[in-house]
Protein backbone atom coordinates (compact mmCIF):
# COMPACT_ATOMS: atom_id res chain seq x y z
CA UNK A 1 0.00 0.00 0.00
CA UNK A 2 1.30 3.63 -0.71
CA UNK A 3 2.11 6.12 1.66
CA UNK A 4 -0.57 8.00 0.55
CA UNK A 5 -3.13 5.52 0.69
CA UNK A 6 -2.04 4.92 4.01
CA UNK A 7 -2.26 8.46 5.49
CA UNK A 8 -5.94 8.56 4.07
CA UNK A 9 -6.56 5.70 6.13
CA UNK A 10 -5.41 7.09 8.97
CA UNK A 11 -6.97 10.64 8.71
CA UNK A 12 -10.39 8.41 8.08
CA UNK A 13 -9.81 6.43 11.37
CA UNK A 14 -9.06 10.01 12.77
CA UNK A 15 -12.38 11.44 11.75
CA UNK A 16 -13.89 8.62 12.21
CA UNK A 17 -12.71 8.84 16.07
CA UNK A 18 -13.68 12.81 16.87
CA UNK A 19 -16.88 12.23 15.44
CA UNK A 20 -17.40 9.84 17.64
CA UNK A 21 -15.91 11.47 20.89
CA UNK A 22 -18.12 14.51 19.44
CA UNK A 23 -21.03 12.01 20.11
CA UNK A 24 -20.07 11.22 23.85
CA UNK A 25 -19.34 14.71 24.39
CA UNK A 26 -23.30 15.59 23.36
CA UNK A 27 -24.69 12.26 25.51
CA UNK A 28 -22.82 13.31 28.56
CA UNK A 29 -23.65 17.49 28.09
CA UNK A 30 -27.38 15.72 27.76
CA UNK A 31 -27.48 14.15 30.21
CA UNK A 32 -25.91 16.79 32.52
CA UNK A 33 -28.54 19.03 31.51
CA UNK A 34 -31.67 16.73 32.03
CA UNK A 35 -29.81 15.64 35.16
CA UNK A 36 -28.97 18.84 37.26
CA UNK A 37 -30.31 21.92 34.97
CA UNK A 38 -33.36 21.44 33.18
CA UNK A 39 -36.39 19.18 33.13
CA UNK A 40 -38.99 18.58 30.58
CA UNK A 41 -42.56 18.36 32.21
CA UNK A 42 -46.29 17.36 31.10
CA UNK A 43 -49.18 19.05 32.31
CA UNK A 44 -51.95 16.02 33.16
CA UNK A 45 -54.83 18.23 34.28
CA UNK A 46 -56.65 21.14 34.59
CA UNK A 47 -55.65 22.56 37.82
CA UNK A 48 -53.86 25.11 36.38
CA UNK A 49 -55.70 26.80 33.73
CA UNK A 50 -56.04 29.08 32.44
CA UNK A 51 -52.16 29.72 33.19
CA UNK A 52 -51.12 26.07 31.98
CA UNK A 53 -53.13 23.48 29.99
CA UNK A 54 -53.74 19.89 29.38
CA UNK A 55 -51.31 18.93 26.90
CA UNK A 56 -48.47 21.75 27.76
CA UNK A 57 -44.81 20.44 27.81
CA UNK A 58 -42.37 22.29 30.19
CA UNK A 59 -39.18 23.06 30.19
CA UNK A 60 -38.17 23.21 34.35
CA UNK A 61 -34.96 25.17 35.74
CA UNK A 62 -33.58 22.27 38.53
CA UNK A 63 -30.68 24.65 39.48
CA UNK A 64 -33.12 26.42 41.99
CA UNK A 65 -33.16 23.29 44.09
CA UNK A 66 -29.91 21.66 43.14
CA UNK A 67 -28.09 22.28 46.21
CA UNK A 68 -25.01 19.57 44.41
CA UNK A 69 -24.25 22.30 42.43
CA UNK A 70 -25.86 25.55 44.03
CA UNK A 71 -25.09 24.94 47.65
CA UNK A 72 -26.56 28.16 48.66
CA UNK A 73 -29.92 27.59 46.61
CA UNK A 74 -32.50 28.20 49.54
CA UNK A 75 -35.93 29.34 50.35
CA UNK A 76 -34.73 32.95 49.32
CA UNK A 77 -35.41 31.42 45.86
CA UNK A 78 -38.58 30.45 46.25
CA UNK A 79 -40.99 33.27 46.08
CA UNK A 80 -44.80 33.70 46.43
CA UNK A 81 -46.65 33.64 43.07
CA UNK A 82 -43.39 31.11 41.57
CA UNK A 83 -44.45 27.92 39.85
CA UNK A 84 -43.08 24.97 40.96
CA UNK A 85 -42.80 21.73 39.98
CA UNK A 86 -42.27 19.10 42.84
CA UNK A 87 -43.01 15.23 43.98
CA UNK A 88 -46.21 14.86 44.98
CA UNK A 89 -46.30 14.15 48.61
CA UNK A 90 -48.62 11.47 48.81
CA UNK A 91 -47.31 9.43 45.83
CA UNK A 92 -43.39 10.54 45.71
CA UNK A 93 -43.05 9.15 41.97
CA UNK A 94 -44.92 11.58 40.89
CA UNK A 95 -44.91 15.00 39.77
CA UNK A 96 -47.14 18.03 40.16
CA UNK A 97 -46.78 21.62 39.45
CA UNK A 98 -48.82 24.25 41.75
CA UNK A 99 -48.21 28.04 42.89
CA UNK A 100 -46.47 28.68 45.63
CA UNK A 101 -49.27 30.50 47.56
CA UNK A 102 -47.62 30.82 51.73
CA UNK A 103 -44.10 31.07 52.96
CA UNK A 104 -42.13 29.34 55.67
CA UNK A 105 -43.54 31.13 59.13
CA UNK A 106 -46.83 32.66 57.14
CA UNK A 107 -50.50 32.69 58.77
CA UNK A 108 -52.51 31.66 56.11
CA UNK A 109 -56.52 31.19 55.76
CA UNK A 110 -59.02 31.66 52.87
CA UNK A 111 -62.44 33.45 52.56
CA UNK A 112 -64.25 32.39 49.87
CA UNK A 113 -61.86 31.41 47.71
CA UNK A 114 -59.54 34.49 48.33
CA UNK A 115 -56.53 33.81 50.00
CA UNK A 116 -55.26 36.22 53.28
CA UNK A 117 -51.77 36.01 54.49
CA UNK A 118 -50.87 37.37 58.17
CA UNK A 119 -54.51 38.77 57.81
CA UNK A 120 -53.76 40.57 54.61
CA UNK A 121 -55.78 39.53 50.90
CA UNK A 122 -53.15 38.70 48.42
CA UNK A 123 -53.67 40.60 44.91
CA UNK A 124 -53.73 37.14 42.69
CA UNK A 125 -54.31 38.20 38.88
CA UNK A 126 -53.33 34.76 38.07
CA UNK A 127 -56.24 32.98 40.26
CA UNK A 128 -59.41 31.97 38.13
CA UNK A 129 -62.91 31.79 39.98
CA UNK A 130 -64.86 29.42 37.40
CA UNK A 131 -68.51 28.44 38.18
CA UNK A 132 -69.03 25.81 40.49
CA UNK A 133 -70.98 24.09 43.85
CA UNK A 134 -70.31 26.18 46.90
CA UNK A 135 -67.77 23.94 48.94
CA UNK A 136 -67.20 25.31 52.82
CA UNK A 137 -64.00 23.10 53.00
CA UNK A 138 -62.81 24.34 49.50
CA UNK A 139 -63.23 27.78 49.90
CA UNK A 140 -62.99 28.68 53.45
CA UNK A 141 -59.76 26.96 54.83
CA UNK A 142 -58.93 25.59 57.06
CA UNK A 143 -61.86 23.52 58.20
CA UNK A 144 -61.30 21.68 60.99
CA UNK A 145 -64.48 20.75 61.94
CA UNK A 146 -65.38 19.42 58.89
CA UNK A 147 -63.39 16.59 56.34
CA UNK A 148 -63.84 17.21 52.99
CA UNK A 149 -64.00 13.28 51.56
CA UNK A 150 -60.99 13.97 49.25
CA UNK A 151 -58.56 15.24 52.30
CA UNK A 152 -55.56 12.85 52.75
CA UNK A 153 -56.15 11.38 56.13
CA UNK A 154 -52.63 12.06 57.47
CA UNK A 155 -52.86 15.77 56.07
CA UNK A 156 -56.05 15.94 58.27
CA UNK A 157 -54.33 14.74 61.60
CA UNK A 158 -51.40 17.18 60.87
CA UNK A 159 -53.60 20.32 60.34
CA UNK A 160 -55.23 20.32 63.46
CA UNK A 161 -51.45 21.19 65.26
CA UNK A 162 -51.32 23.63 62.70
CA UNK A 163 -54.37 25.83 63.06
CA UNK A 164 -55.19 28.11 65.63
CA UNK A 165 -58.16 30.82 65.84
CA UNK A 166 -58.33 30.08 61.84
CA UNK A 167 -55.38 30.31 60.21
CA UNK A 168 -52.88 27.68 59.55
CA UNK A 169 -49.19 28.32 60.21
CA UNK A 170 -46.83 27.04 57.64
CA UNK A 171 -44.23 25.49 59.20
CA UNK A 172 -40.11 25.90 58.24
CA UNK A 173 -39.26 24.62 55.09
CA UNK A 174 -42.57 24.13 53.66
CA UNK A 175 -45.06 25.97 51.40
CA UNK A 176 -48.63 25.98 51.41
CA UNK A 177 -49.26 25.78 46.95
CA UNK A 178 -52.52 26.18 44.89
CA UNK A 179 -53.62 25.47 41.52
CA UNK A 180 -54.85 28.68 39.81
CA UNK A 181 -57.98 26.88 38.72
CA UNK A 182 -58.89 27.47 42.23
CA UNK A 183 -62.64 26.04 42.14
CA UNK A 184 -61.05 22.52 40.56
CA UNK A 185 -57.66 21.85 41.95
CA UNK A 186 -56.44 19.55 44.27
CA UNK A 187 -53.54 20.89 46.09
CA UNK A 188 -52.45 21.68 49.45
CA UNK A 189 -55.90 22.24 50.81
CA UNK A 190 -56.09 18.25 50.56
CA UNK A 191 -53.06 16.63 50.94
CA UNK A 192 -51.10 19.28 52.92
CA UNK A 193 -47.94 21.04 52.45
CA UNK A 194 -44.87 21.12 49.85
CA UNK A 195 -41.39 20.61 51.86
CA UNK A 196 -38.65 22.27 50.63
CA UNK A 197 -37.03 19.15 49.72
CA UNK A 198 -39.61 18.14 47.47
CA UNK A 199 -39.31 20.75 44.96
CA UNK A 200 -37.39 19.51 41.39
CA UNK A 201 -37.45 23.27 39.89
CA UNK A 202 -39.19 26.40 38.28
CA UNK A 203 -41.17 26.03 34.99
CA UNK A 204 -40.51 28.69 32.70
CA UNK A 205 -40.93 27.60 29.31
CA UNK A 206 -43.64 26.03 27.15
CA UNK A 207 -41.78 24.28 24.25
CA UNK A 208 -44.94 22.60 23.03
CA UNK A 209 -48.61 21.87 23.67
CA UNK A 210 -50.28 18.74 22.41
CA UNK A 211 -54.07 19.08 21.59
CA UNK A 212 -56.58 17.12 23.83
CA UNK A 213 -59.71 15.56 22.53
CA UNK A 214 -61.78 17.45 25.25
CA UNK A 215 -59.63 21.28 24.48
CA UNK A 216 -61.77 23.95 22.69
CA UNK A 217 -58.38 25.40 21.40
CA UNK A 218 -57.64 25.24 17.84
CA UNK A 219 -54.20 23.33 16.66
CA UNK A 220 -52.84 26.45 15.51
CA UNK A 221 -53.80 28.12 18.62
CA UNK A 222 -51.74 25.12 20.51
CA UNK A 223 -49.15 25.84 18.19
CA UNK A 224 -49.10 29.67 19.14
CA UNK A 225 -48.12 27.87 22.72
CA UNK A 226 -45.09 26.62 21.64
CA UNK A 227 -41.92 29.00 23.56
CA UNK A 228 -44.40 30.70 25.46
CA UNK A 229 -42.61 32.07 28.96
CA UNK A 230 -44.40 31.38 32.00
CA UNK A 231 -45.22 32.66 35.19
Amino acid sequence: MSSTGCDGATRGQHSLLQAFQSQIILIVVALFILTFVVQPFRIPSASMEPTLLVGDFLLVNKQVSNRRLLPQASASRIQRGDLIVFHYPVNPAKDLVKRVVGLPGEQLRMHEGHVYIDNHALDEPYAAYRTAAADSYRDDFPRVDRADPGVDSRWWIQMHTLVSRGELTIPADNYFVLGDNRNDSEDSRYWGLVPRAAIVGKPFLVYFSLNEPTSSLTNLARWNRALRIVH
